[in-house]
């Protein structure tokens, strides 16, 4: 009997029992583009898809198992079911982690359950619809031991990094103000009803949102007018580019596990812009950036993909030194996220860091939202005396939609 040096995992792929399974849970913009990462890694075999579009789930099915068919490394590999409802997938025995990349008011739910069904998660940004949602999605991956990856792929760029290398290292002094190249918060949007079409579980795809009328654009990927936009689904461009640009910002500040204390809309007590307040003085302000600008006492540095410029120039073209600050060197985020699953660490954007970022991103929108002033406690994680903005700390949930973990916030 011969067995091919494939099956024992030499050369260059891995033996099949090496490989981690995952399981794809949304296949839309985001989602079929991680589908072709995934397909494509040597060291993982995408075993199902989940989508409430049978017409996504059917095509993304049908991509794996043609580019799967003409690979001889998968041994047997037969097909790739796919499910409507996400928790048939994780009643899988068979899958190791799960990719979701459903609109932002599913991430939650489907995470939490993941992570009680025992799959580690990889999760896109921005992490929660609310605040109380990331607080529960930290509190599920630390009771089940998950390894849990936000989606937050700038924290595994080179250029991102070196910044807030730069910039924690002090080569501009002390920081005074930081300002983040993001968009607008979401708001109620009408639609005139349509009919559902064809393939759409239309009641599925609203889940926990309030109950409305099926109309294209409501539900729609566009970044101009889709779900993104509509404040039962999303944050807006606030959480939506707040999820990468305030997470770098808080990087470069090491306030990952922190935030700001004040919070001003523009327009209230004489706020040009959205601006943010940190308890040691630093100044965080929305526009007037190429991605995130950091200004301190020395020196400037302001970063974007693609993007690096300095004040002085000369300071980028200096390497971080031995005895200068090195932040965590991811190799990819994908490849981060999968390097944790065998280690069992923590990754690059863990889900922690994730709800601190989102966090941030979301009491901007609260005090858009109220119109004034909000004053944050990081620690008892509360709005300070105002009662109608600590109502936007969670939404209600229609029915029979819950979360099944209480909150409780752990590093």
């Amino acid at each position: 009997m011969f067995i091919p040096g494939t099956s024992l995992g030499r050369g260059f792929r891995l033996a099949p029992s090496e490989r981690l399974t995952v399981g794809v849970i949304g296949v839309g913009n985001m989602g079929s583009g991680h589908l072709n990462t995934m397909i494509g890694h040597r060291d993982v075999q995408v075993v199902s898809i989940c989508d409430v579009d049978r017409l996504k789930r059917d095509s993304a099915a049908k991509k794996v198992e043609t580019r799967y068919a003409s690979d001889a490394s998968r041994g047997n590999y037969k097909s790739c079911p796919t499910y409507n409802e996400f928790e048939r997938l994780l009643e899988r025995d068979d899958i190791d982690a799960v990719l979701i990349a459903v609109p932002d008011h599913w991430h939650a739910l489907i995470a939490i359950a993941a992570c009680e069904a025992g799959k580690d998660v990889y999760c896109e940004k921005p992490l929660a619809l609310t605040i109380r949602e990331a607080e529960a999605m930290v509190a599920a991956a630390r009771r089940y031991g998950r390894v849990f990856q936000t989606g937050s792929q700038q924290r595994s760029s080179a250029n991102f990094r070196f910044a807030c290398e730069m910039v924690q290292s002090g080569r501009i002094g002390k920081v005074q103000k930081v300002n983040v190249g993001i968009g607008m918060p979401s708001s109620e949007r009408y639609f005139e009803e349509q009919p559902v079409r064809e393939g759409l579980d239309w009641d599925r795809w609203l889940g926990p949102a309030p109950w409305q009328p099926y109309n294209a654009d409501r539900c729609s990927g566009s970044y101009s007018g889709g779900w993104r936009m509509v404040r039962d689904y999303s944050g807006g461009m606030t959480t939506d580019w707040g999820a990468h640009h305030f997470d770098i910002a808080q990087w470069g500040l090491g306030r990952d596990h922190d935030g700001p204390v004040k919070i001003t809309p523009p327009g209230a007590d004489g706020a040009e812009t959205l601006t943010y307040h940190y308890d040691d003085g630093v100044v965080m302000e929305r526009g007037g950036a190429n991605g995130v600008l950091f200004q301190g006492s020395d020196g400037k540095i302001e970063v974007n993909r693609g993007h690096l410029k300095t004040w002085p120039a000369e300071m980028q073209s200096t390497p971080t030194g031995r005895d200068e600050v090195h932040l965590y060197k991811s190799t990819g985020h994908f490849n981060d996220w999968l390097e944790c699953i065998r280690t069992r660490r923590r990754p690059i954007a863990d889900v922690a860091v994730g709800a601190s970022t989102i966090t941030t991103c979301h009491l901007g929108n609260i005090a858009t939202w109220v119109g004034r002033t909000i004053h944050w406690d990081p620690k008892k994680r509360i709005i300070v005396g105002d009662e109608a903005a600590n109502r936007w700390l969670d939404r209600a949930k229609r029915a029979p939609y819950r979360l099944h973990v209480a909150g409780g916030l752990t590093s």
